[in-house]
């Protein structure tokens, strides 16, 4: 008699360690809030979250059972360059204190791969949580629409509870909205559901006039759903009426779509992307020993003479420098080949769309060499990618037959 082992199911607490991740990586620095919140107050906050989630992730896996991960490992590979680069104070003592953030941002990510198996556990994770990071900003949109809507951003959406940024917050909905539409073909979640998410998110989307997550949303979606189309009908049919309702918009709503993307930028502004082209030019003009090029100049704040990079690439050369590149290409390389290598699902489309769309994301946002969102959204792809645990069947012992001598098998003659 046999009986399979049960699944090691992941304990309600992980999803909490999750959210605290993610209120980890949503920044101190952004639009000023109704309330003011002192950046000191908002570091002890977000530091705080990352130390509970180490420790609450310890706590739910204290025998240490972790995952093999190419992902983590390279990952890991990418920490200690940081170390070697920041160790020379080149960015100052806050490099280290950066490199302490982005170990324990690593070994909390560690420390979860146990129950990393391919499942959407930590897809619904991500959503719910963002989701409420879009409930705060909706709120603050309600509370005070000029402080949510400033003209310091050009009247885009930002955050008025909580620093956020008009990237920032088109970066979660983006997200949010991809994923959900993919749970809702592979028929994991009911419309209403779905509804209740992407009606509210889309419409934030389009008041943070973010291109860069349109973009990223459209094209992510578009490669996670034909990665579906040869064995769903339902992705089939959805991705037929997206061309048709995106060639009937792109007809009829030209000029209105055209000012939306322009954001009342002039052609020469929008050609050099709101001056990232200029702070581009520089850094990579600027003198560098051969240490700096191979290693940078340590862990920073993703910026350049007092500008903001905006470049993940070019933020991983400035501070982790050609080593710190090719880790991170190897991360995007590697989970894109082993996407392609997995035969067509659910779980597949999901990690295309994350991957995708931290590719599209990186040309005009920093954050794949630090703790970061887009670190975040590559985990979970990471988590999708896992193969599923192998279950030990746990079959009954047999009791081992005495043995019986010889003279006490004959039948006794009475």
């Amino acid at each position: 008699m046999t009986a399979i082992a049960s699944a090691d199911h992941p304990p309600k607490i992980v999803g909490t360690v999750w959210g605290l991740l993610i209120l980890n990586t949503l920044g101190s620095a952004g639009a000023k809030t109704i309330i003011p919140l002192p950046r000191s107050l908002i570091q002890m906050v977000t530091m705080g979250a990352l130390v509970a989630a180490f420790t609450l992730a310890l706590a739910v896996n204290l025998r240490l059972r972790i995952r093999a991960s190419a992902y983590l490992l390279l990952l890991t590979l990418l920490l200690v360059l940081s170390v070697i680069s920041s160790a020379n104070l080149e960015s100052g003592f806050g490099a280290l204190f950066r490199c302490a953030r982005l170990a324990l941002f690593v070994g909390t990510l560690w420390l979860l791969s146990r129950w990393w198996d391919g499942s959407m556990t930590f897809v619904r994770h991500h959503i719910r949580m963002y989701f409420a990071v879009l409930g705060s900003v909706a709120a603050g949109l309600a509370v005070s629409p000029g402080a949510a809507l400033p003209d310091l951003y050009g009247g885009r959406l930002v955050g008025a509870l909580w620093p956020l940024t008009p990237p920032q917050i088109g970066q979660y909905a983006a997200v949010i909205i991809g994923l959900t539409v993919l749970l809702v073909l592979g028929r994991r979640t009911d419309r209403t559901s779905a509804a209740v998410v992407i009606v509210p998110s889309l419409v934030l989307l389009a008041l943070t006039h973010t291109r860069t997550a349109t973009l990223g949303l459209f094209i992510g979606l578009a490669l996670a759903i034909g990665s579906l189309i040869l064995t769903s009908a339902a992705a089939r049919r959805f991705f037929t009426w997206t061309v048709v309702c995106a060639v009937v918009a792109a007809v009829g709503f030209a000029s209105a779509l055209q000012t939306w993307f322009l954001r009342g930028q002039s052609k020469e502004n929008f050609s050099n992307l709101t001056g990232r082209a200029k702070v581009w030019d520089a850094l990579l003009a600027a003198p560098r020993s051969t240490s700096q090029e191979l290693f940078g100049v340590g862990l920073g704040d993703k910026s350049f003479g007092g500008l903001p990079i905006d470049n993940s690439w070019l933020a991983v050369y400035n501070e982790q420098g050609l080593i710190g590149v090719t880790l991170v290409a190897s991360i995007i390389v590697v989970l894109g080949g082993v996407a392609l290598l997995r035969p067509p699902s659910l779980s597949r489309a999901c990690a295309i769309f994350l991957i995708s769309y931290c590719g599209i994301a990186s040309y005009t946002e920093a954050g794949l060499g630090d703790a970061s969102p887009y670190l975040l959204h590559l985990a979970v792809a990471a988590s999708l990618l896992a193969a599923p645990a192998a279950v030990a069947p746990l079959s009954t012992p047999e009791v081992p037959r005495r043995r019986v001598p010889r003279w006490a098998q004959r039948s006794e003659v009475s």
